[in-house]
């Protein structure tokens, strides 16, 4: 297996210091298929013939700075995932365990099998294929100043803010407005912190970075790649297809 080539030996030249923060990667990957209008998981959809979720975890697998990672998906695909992780070699996968009901349940049960000490957790969405071991990489080297960081690109289209009618009732600056993507890359402990804090209050967010808002930290954007889409309708099949073509990606 070879995918990413121009990553090619990226871990092994880089050395890493034994004194560097260890990272570990959460692959939320336990979503149903609604919106696809498929029966069954969307991780294991073809993207130019390769799984979905095979070609998320190999840019994990390139990453300079993840050290292992965890799958959290459905339990009835548990062996399905464990097939590819043996199929392609992805050796930084040490656990591949059953997910919840919503994004932070999911979350919280990849955190209860991380192999601690860990310094910083990179969650990321499964369905985010197109993600490259430079942006990951990127982002987790922000946390290490910041804590808390994120993917995110600035938005190209005017927003609009409507009532329940449609309505247009302002038109916030474009220049502030960021679409967030993954991964998002916070410390160990306040991540833990932070989803003990929702889980007792009954919070449920669907974006990691807001658990640490509600702990009044700061969360800082990185800027990401327009390419790094989250794959959720039929439509994004094609464009993903195409995106990786483009970027002439071999596996």
């Amino acid at each position: 297996m070879q995918f990413f080539k121009k990553f090619k030996g990226i871990i092994e030249a880089s050395q890493k210091d034994e004194n560097a923060p260890k990272v570990t990667a959460i692959i939320v990957a336990a979503g149903r298929g609604e919106r696809m209008g498929i029966e069954g998981s969307k991780q294991f959809l073809p993207i130019c013939e390769i799984p979905m979720i095979a070609l998320t975890l190999s840019a994990f697998e390139s990453s300079s700075l993840v050290s292992e990672v965890v799958v959290v998906t459905r339990s009835e695909y548990i062996i399905a995932v464990a097939d590819i992780v043996r199929e392609y070699g992805f050796s930084k996968v040490l656990r591949i365990v059953k997910g919840g009901e919503t994004r932070q349940q999911s979350a919280a049960s990849g955190l209860k099998v991380v192999d601690w000490p860990v310094d910083y957790l990179a969650v990321h969405d499964g369905a985010r294929p197109l993600i490259t071991p430079e942006c990951i990489d990127k982002v987790i080297e922000a946390a290490f100043e910041n804590k808390v960081t994120a993917a995110a690109v600035k938005l190209k289209d005017t927003v609009k803010i409507v009532d329940d009618d449609g309505f247009v009732l302002s038109t916030p600056d474009r220049r502030n407005l960021w679409a967030v993507q993954t991964p998002q890359v916070i410390e160990a402990q306040l991540y833990r912190a932070a989803l003990e804090k929702a889980e007792k209050e009954g919070a449920d967010y669907t974006d990691d970075c807001q658990l640490c808002e509600s702990m009044n930290e700061r969360v800082k954007l990185v800027e990401s790649e327009y390419t790094n889409i989250k794959v959720t309708t039929s439509d994004d099949i094609s464009v993903a297809e195409a995106i990786f073509r483009l970027r002439g990606d071999t596996f």
